[in-house]
């Protein structure tokens, strides 16, 4: 296993991006048409085509998911997308003609010091196309795709990924995260990740929780810019779900994120997160096993948002240190 969202059969991912930019795009491909919802928690969210994920829509499955930097300009990474699957063939199909099925999400990186003086128009639809061309079951993480400018309060976003087996359960899901937030992911300034009780295999750096809570842990992270914010999500299972056990999902698994981050879901976070079910196992008790892959959702998801900023590099233009500068080995800090 890959400790990624890939671990569930039929996701593949690829990413593109521009350091120069300081973005880029991340594409979710499934090899089927995967049934999905979406739940959205933050105050300005940015999203493309989320209205036909209502379980009272008619289209029942999606092609494929677009998480991008941008803001409304990253939008047009959802047409790269399109254009790539509609080359093979994919999509819904209307009389003779099939139209590919992307849902997105965007997040605020235009002010983070790359040069987005891009002309008439954004360079987002490429970077879609490119994304889509360079899916793999192969993830890579931390400041790549839609994680490429992302920053959180203290230091440098990224793009994180977990998987994790449902416990008593034959389901395994995974988690997807680009981490843009307007909080902290670790506590105060210190290493310490606020997703620490949930680590698995020292996957960011194994250091645990402190002795005791730093003073600053609490504090409001900085003065609020509108606008320039959101955590992206996905959650995908194996577990064959409706839309409406997809939205349930979706909903629970947004736990992940008020445990990984401090504070979310503010007026000035745009927090998306998709479900998506690939539909190879049925439930055989659909309440309680819908219980149990929504809490190991939310599990995973935590774990996935504190991999995003341990595994992200810094990046010129931000200005913002990466945890790995600060902490990592030969930071002369504690480290992995």
């Amino acid at each position: 296993m890959r400790n990624s969202i890939t671990d569930i059969a039929g996701i593949r991912v690829g990413h593109a991006g521009d350091e120069r930019l300081g973005s880029g795009v991340t594409a979710l491909l499934f090899d089927r048409p995967a049934v999905a919802a979406v739940d959205v928690r933050g105050g300005g969210p940015g999203t493309r085509e989320t209205d036909l994920l209502d379980p009272a829509s008619t289209v029942e499955a999606i092609d494929a998911l677009s998480l991008a930097g941008g803001s409304a300009f990253g939008l047009d990474a959802a047409a790269g997308i399109v254009a790539r699957l509609a080359e093979t063939g994919r999509g819904f199909a209307v009389g003779g003609v099939r139209v590919p099925i992307v849902p997105g999400a965007i997040l605020f990186d235009l002010i983070n010091g790359g040069d987005k003086e891009w002309g008439r128009f954004s360079p987002y639809r490429d970077l879609g196309y490119a994304a889509a061309c360079a899916a793999s079951e192969e993830v890579a993480l931390g400041t790549v795709g839609a994680g490429t400018g992302a920053r959180t309060a203290n230091l440098k976003g990224g793009l994180g990924s977990a998987s994790a087996q449902v416990p008593d359960r034959p389901f395994r899901v995974g988690a997807l995260a680009a981490v843009n937030a307007f909080g902290r992911v670790t506590l105060g300034q210190g290493p310490h990740f606020w997703a620490a009780p949930f680590e698995r295999a020292d996957e960011f750096g194994g250091l645990g929780l402190p002795a005791s809570m730093p003073a600053d842990a609490h504090t409001w992270p900085r003065e609020a810019l509108p606008g320039t914010n959101t955590t992206l999500a996905v959650i995908a299972t194996d577990a064959a779900l409706t839309k409406a056990q997809a939205k349930r999902l979706a909903v629970t698994a947004q736990d992940g994120l008020a445990r990984a981050i401090h504070p979310v879901h503010t007026p000035l976070d745009g927090d998306v997160v998709f479900a998506v079910s690939t539909g190879r196992l049925p439930l055989a008790d659909p309440i309680g096993d819908l219980a149990r892959i929504g809490a190991a959702a939310a599990d995973t998801l935590t774990r996935a948002v504190a991999i995003g900023v341990y595994s992200a590099r810094r990046l010129p233009c931000l200005g913002l240190p990466a945890w790995r500068d600060l902490f990592g080995q030969g930071s002369g800090r504690p480290g992995r």
